[in-house]
């Protein structure tokens, strides 16, 4: 398959808790400091549609098979207005989640089939697949613990924070299933080791990547 772009394509994966979102700044600023015009975007959202989307997602009851599609058509405005025209400029694109997020949570999660999620992948992005995907990696019971923390300081937990502990067992195994079957593109990072270990393990992903890029 052609890819039509320079661009390098990063997603940051994990269970909530896991505390990706923590470097999305961090490696934003690694990115540029080697160079690189970096875009730092998030799944569902990125668009005013997305954010919308975003919106409905978290909060609203809904069926899983709605959810999906949502997922996948905010997915879809995020790659047209922000995703393809970063890459095709030659930027490199930082997104927080993307269509593993969908395996995991609605697949692996909620128990929609991996097939219909592959399909909908196919139609709406099958040509544009992440070049680097890290997946922050913790127990569920570290999870547990970060999400009951923050929402301890006033943070409003989203429908997917108050899920059992189950849910996010399943969640996970769906995650780490994925990047077994593709360890070319997935670095799995132990995310419950000290803040400055995480980045280390971060800086030199992106030292390999940008290597290979060359």
């Amino acid at each position: 398959m052609v890819h039509l772009r320079t661009g390098r394509f990063i997603t940051l994966e994990g269970i909530d808790g896991a505390g990706k979102s923590t470097h999305v700044p961090w490696l934003a600023g690694e990115i540029s400091a080697r160079g690189h015009a970096v875009i730092a975007t998030r799944e569902p959202g990125g668009t005013p549609l997305g954010e919308t989307l975003r919106e409905i997602v978290l909060r609203e009851p809904m069926s899983h098979e709605a959810e999906t599609l949502l997922m996948f058509a905010a997915r879809r405005e995020h790659l047209d207005r922000v995703i393809r025209p970063a890459l095709a400029r030659g930027d490199w694109v930082l997104c927080d989640r993307f269509t593993d997020a969908t395996f995991a949570y609605q697949g692996g999660g909620h128990g929609v089939p991996e097939q219909r999620i592959r399909e909908l992948e196919q139609w709406i992005h099958g040509d544009c697949q992440p070049d680097l995907t890290i997946l922050f990696d913790v127990p569920t019971e570290v999870s547990r613990t970060r999400l009951d923390l923050a929402q301890a300081k006033g943070r409003a937990l989203d429908k997917f924070e108050t899920e059992a502990d189950a849910f996010f067992t399943r969640v996970r195994a769906a995650y780490r299933a994925r990047a077994g079957r593709e360890p070319a593109r997935f670095r799995l990072v132990d995310s419950t080791r000290p803040l400055a270990d995480v980045r280390v393990a971060l800086a030199a992903h992106l030292a390999a990547l940008a290597a290979a890029a060359d």
